[in-house]
C-alpha cells in the first residue's frame, strides 16, 4: 500500500505547487513546458520507455496528437482552477474524470452498461454539481474551471484508452504523449518570451522541474501500485481516488482555508460513494 500512499501525496503536490505558483510568481506556462522535459528525461530513465512502440502504430497516431494538445492544455487548467476554485474541488474533479471515459468505453469502446456502472456515474454527476455549486453564480471562482478540468481529464483518459486498443504499451504512450506536448508548450512558451511577456527566468524553469519531478512521481508510483498489486486493481483504484479526495480536503480545507458549504460536503460523500460504488 506504500506505493498507493506516495502516489496520493504526490497527486496532491502537484496541486499544492500549482496553488503556490502565482503566489510565486511563475509563469505557468514555462513551468509546465518544463516539466514535460522532467517527465520524458524520467519515463525514459526509469520506466526504460520509448516512443517507438506508440509511432509506430498509426492508428495510435490521432489519440497521440490528441494527448499532445489535452496535456498541456489541461495543466493551464489545472493551475487555474486550484487557484480560483481551490485545491479541494479542483481535485474531486479530476478523480470524477474517470466517470466519462467509462460512459465513452460504453457508449463507443463496446463495453457493456452494468447497474453498477450507471449508479456509479449517477452519483458521479451529482458529486460534481455538489462540489462545484457556489451560493452565488457571480462568486469569485466560480465552476467552469473545475469543469473543464473534469471534462479535459475524462477526454485524456479517452485518448490513453484509444492509444492502448491501438496495441501500444503505457510506459510507450506516456512518453510519446510527453514529447508532443513538447511541442505546443514550448512555442507558446519562447513566443511570449520573443514578445516580452514572459521574458524566460530560471525561477520559472526552475519550478518546472519540481513540477515535472512530482507530476512523473504521481504516476510512477500509481503504476507500481497495479505491479504490486495486480489482481487487486478495485483496491488500487478506491485507495487512490479516495486517499487524493480525503487529503486535498484536508490540505484545502485546513492548509488554504477554503470555506466549503453543506452541499459541497454532501458531493465529496457522494463522490467517495461513487468511487466505493465503482470498486
Amino acid at each position: 500500500m506504500f506505493p498507493i500512499f506516495l502516489a496520493v501525496v504526490f497527486s496532491v503536490t502537484v496541486s499544492v505547487l500549482l496553488k503556490l505558483a502565482r503566489r510565486a510568481d511563475v509563469d505557468i506556462v514555462q513551468a509546465v513546458a518544463t516539466n514535460y522535459i522532467v517527465a520524458s528525461l524520467m519515463a525514459w530513465q526509469v520506466l526504460g520507455a520509448t516512443p517507438r512502440a506508440a509511432m509506430d502504430a498509426p492508428a495510435t497516431w490521432p489519440a497521440l496528437v490528441a494527448l499532445g494538445i489535452l496535456l498541456p492544455a489541461i495543466f493551464v487548467v489545472l493551475a487555474h482552477s486550484v487557484r480560483t476554485a481551490g485545491i479541494v474541488r479542483t481535485d474531486v474533479a479530476q478523480r470524477l474524470s474517470f466517470f466519462i471515459s467509462l460512459f465513452a468505453a460504453f457508449v463507443f469502446l463496446g463495453d457493456t452498461l452494468t447497474s453498477r456502472k450507471a449508479i456509479g456515474i449517477a452519483l458521479a454527476l451529482v458529486a460534481v454539481g455538489c462540489v462545484l455549486w457556489r451560493k452565488r453564480s457571480g462568486e469569485k471562482g466560480g465552476g467552469w474551471a473545475p469543469l473543464l478540468v473534469f471534462a479535459g481529464f475524462g477526454a485524456i483518459d479517452i485518448c490513453f484508452k484509444l492509444v492502448a486498443q491501438a496495441g501500444a504499451g503505457f510506459a510507450s504512450a506516456l512518453l510519446a504523449a510527453f514529447l508532443i506536448a513538447l511541442v505546443p508548450c514550448w512555442i507558446v512558451a519562447l513566443g511570449r518570451a520573443a514578445t516580452g511577456k514572459a521574458p524566460l527566468a530560471w525561477r520559472h524553469i526552475g519550478f518546472g522541474v519540481l513540477l515535472g519531478a512530482c507530476n512523473f512521481a504521481n504516476i510512477l508510483f500509481y503504476v507500481k501500485a497495479h505491479v504490486a498489486l495486480p489482481d487487486s486493481p478495485s483496491l488500487v483504484f478506491a485507495s487512490m481516488n479516495v486517499g487524493v479526495v480525503a487529503l486535498g480536503t484536508v490540505v484545502g480545507a485546513l492548509g488554504f482555508r477554503e470555506k466549503l458549504t453543506v452541499t459541497n460536503w454532501l458531493g465529496l460523500a457522494l463522490a467517495l460513494a461513487a468511487i466505493a460504488v465503482m470498486s
